[in-house]
């Protein structure tokens, strides 16, 4: 076959675009890969077979009375009435963080039953709770 100038040149532009937008896709994907955090609630930490070993966020209710403090580090329980999970947080926590409320905690599973949070996130308003968590408790009522 013999392609004239203009079919070439127009090949080696179509070439180009085409390697450049999969040099492209290629970084987008591998970043969004990195940067995906996962949301469990303590029955489905419960049930895993492998413990992640990138960062996860777990959320549940603050179990009430279970919050220590020692310096600047805080343990504290996340319960959704059936399971509970140990948090271990060091830092300062958020103002509207109290016993009996919903949060979310984002670390690294350490085992089932112990969490280490390097960050807290605490609700917006009183009656907010992330999706996740309400329908994680809502099952577990239904099953009671």
């Amino acid at each position: 076959m013999i392609f004239s100038k203009s079919t070439k040149k127009r090949l080696k532009i179509f070439s180009l675009i085409a390697i450049v937008a999969s040099v492209i896709f290629f970084f987008i994907y591998n970043n969004l890969q990195k940067n995906v955090v996962y949301f469990y609630a303590p029955q489905e930490i419960k049930n895993l077979t492998n413990i992640p070993s990138n960062k996860i966020r777990i959320g549940g209710l603050v179990k009430e009375g279970s919050i220590k403090k020692n310096n600047n580090t805080y343990v504290f329980i996340i319960t959704d009435y059936k399971n509970e999970i140990f948090v271990e947080y060091n830092g300062l926590l958020p103002n509207l963080f109290i016993e009996g409320k919903s949060t979310v905690a984002e670390g690294v599973l350490k085992d089932k039953k112990y969490f280490i949070a390097s960050t807290i996130l605490a609700k917006h308003d009183e009656n907010y709770m992330p999706p996740e968590v309400a329908n994680s408790l809502k099952k577990d009522k239904l099953n009671k």
